[in-house]
Parts: structure tokens; sequence; C-alpha cells
């Protein structure tokens, strides 16, 4: 066994702009959407696991393709996220129901075809309680998926199994479900928080405080919490001794309200092996890595490097600092999170 790292980064929000922006990038021909997240790579290559948030499904191969507010995002995006490096993405969002069924199995049929995994929703339901689980420095982990709910669109009746909603019971046995399945790790996605607000919600606090305070034999059933759903950047803190990433921002999305909307953070953490025999990883490193979104053309900056090939740009400078701010919120530097790059 050995030390491995792990990247998550945020929402995944395919606007209307976002769409024309991937056919203008195809030449006109089809969607591609690898230019306006390339900066991404190489943060994810540098990682054994990379996970994402897919926060809007797809539409039929060849559309109609829908930005805000029900959307239906081309199925190419699904080749451009496994092209990038990504091992999984979270599917459970609010906006999981907005094509029906057809809609979550079309994106995860797109997903499997493009060797992504995914957690979060699923086509049936022997599919739901299967666990998702990587491999990575000789552990194995589990990656599961949770949302606050589908924008009042009513999950229909008798499939409960397309998309994973909180439940704070419901997290904690699939957790133990999937550490039976073998899992070394457990990491949870949650879409979760208030639009536009930086400070965790009452659910968030709440949440992360049963969820990390959870054991089962002495061992702690959870080892990473990363949050997605506000839009702008929340923070990073340790609670019960384990990480919870509030938020993470927006990846990538087309232009927003508030100019905290184009900007976000990857977190990166690494793990290093148990002490002795039936003792758990261990966070040994926590990073954030801030970046923006450029809006013409719509494209991912990551800022630390950015700023190094252009010191002083003041809208970069701006963004970083904001990011900082809201990262580092809940005294997280003083549990060891760092800057990367």
């Amino acid at each position: 066994m050995k030390n491995f790292t792990l990247v998550a980064t945020g929402d995944l929000l395919v606007h209307a702009s976002v769409i024309r922006q991937a056919k203008a990038d195809s030449g006109g021909e089809s969607y591609d959407f690898r230019r306006m997240i390339r900066a991404a790579a190489p943060i994810v290559a540098q990682a054994d696991l990379a996970i994402c948030h897919m926060e809007t499904v797809y539409g039929a191969t060849q559309g109609p393709f829908t930005g805000y507010p029900t959307f239906k995002t081309p199925p190419q995006l699904a080749s451009a996220v496994k092209d990038i490096g990504y091992d999984s993405c979270s599917t459970a969002s609010n906006h999981t129901l907005d094509a029906g069924p057809e809609g979550v199995v079309r994106t995860l049929d797109a997903m499997d075809k493009a060797g992504l995994k995914h957690a979060g929703s699923a086509r049936s339901a022997a599919e739901s309680v299967r666990p998702t689980i990587m491999e990575a420095g000789g552990a194995k982990v589990a990656h599961l998926a949770y949302a606050y709910g589908t924008n009042g669109i009513p999950v229909p009746k008798g499939k409960p199994w397309l998309v994973n909603l909180i439940d704070p019971a419901r997290i904690i046995k699939d957790a133990r479900a999937a550490r039976r399945a073998g899992a070394d790790v457990v990491v949870v996605s949650v879409h979760w928080g208030t639009e536009w607000q930086q400070a965790p919600d009452k659910l968030q606090l709440s949440l992360a405080k049963k969820l990390t305070a959870s054991k089962d034999g002495g061992r702690r059933d959870i080892d990473l919490i990363i949050g997605t759903h506000a839009h702008i950047p929340q923070a990073y803190e340790k609670v019960n001794g384990t990480w919870v990433v509030y938020g993470m921002g927006d990846q990538i999305a087309g232009v927003m309200p508030d100019k905290r909307g184009q900007m976000g953070s990857a977190a990166r953490f690494t793990f290093t092996p148990p002490s002795a025999p039936g003792r758990a990883w261990q966070v040994k490193k926590a990073e954030y890595i801030p970046h923006a979104v450029d809006n013409d053309p719509i494209t991912l900056v990551n800022l630390p490097r950015a700023l190094r090939k252009s010191p002083g740009n003041p809208g970069y400078t701006s963004a970083l600092s904001t990011i900082q701010e809201a990262v580092l919120s809940r005294g997280g530097k003083k549990d060891g999170l760092s800057m990367g790059r």
C-alpha cells in the first residue's frame, strides 16, 4: 500500500452559452467540451483518482439540447470529462430528473460508454445498491452521492432509485454497505447548501456533524465529504476529525448574475495507508486549487498557474482573494489546509 491523491471538482453546469461554445469549439459539426475544461487536466493527471460533479442530464444524441431551467446536455460531455482524466462523477443533483427517467438512462449510458464511473442516480433498483468502487494506492475507494431535492419534480412512483436523496440514515447505511463490499475509504458527494450563500446553511452543518460522527465498531463510516450546488466557493473544514468541503463552486458555467459564480476551487486530498492492520486510511495533506471561468470564450482558468504567467492581473488577483476568503472562512488553515496549483 502507498499514498494516493484524490481530486474533486465542482459543478459542470451546462448553460445554453456553454452548449454554443462547445459547438463552436467542434467547428460546428458536433460538441467539444475539452478546450473549456482543459485547465483541469494537469491537476487531474497528477491525481490517482479524480471525481467531477455532473450537474445536468443528457439529451438524445441529436438533441434538442437545452440550458436553464431544465437542462438537456450534449452527451459528448461524458467523453470530454473522461479524456481530461476523470474517473467518476456524482450525478445526484436538483437537475437529475429534468428530462425524466429517460434523461437518467441516457446520461448513465453515455458515461458507461465513455468509461466514466458514476454515483448518485441509477437505472434500476439493483444498480442503486451496488456501490461505485475504485482502486488507488492499494486501497478500494467507494464513491457515494446524494442531493437535497429535484426542484419540485416528483420522483416517479416505484422508482426511488432514479436519484439518491439526502437522508442521513440512508447515507450511513450505504457507507457501511460499501465497507462490507470491501471499501477502505468512503467518499460522499452531497449536493446541498443555499445558492449564492457563502456560509454553510443549517442542513450542511447538521448533516456534516451527523455523518462525520457516525462510527461502526470504533471506525468512522465516512472518510471525506465533498459538496456542490451553491455556485460559489464555500469553506473547507475538519468536522469530528474528517474533512468536509461544503462547496467547490461551479467548474464551468455560463455568465452568472453574481461574479462569484465564475469562481471555485478544486479539492485535493492525499491519503496515507493505515498505521496498523484494521486502522483507517488518513488524510495526510489537504489542498484547494482556486480557479475562475473566463467568458469570451468560456474557459476554465487555474488561477495560481495563470498568475505565475501574468503576475498582478487584477481580475485574477481579485478572484483568488475572494476564493481564499471563502475557503478559509471556517478555520481550515489551522487544520493544515493549504493552496495548491
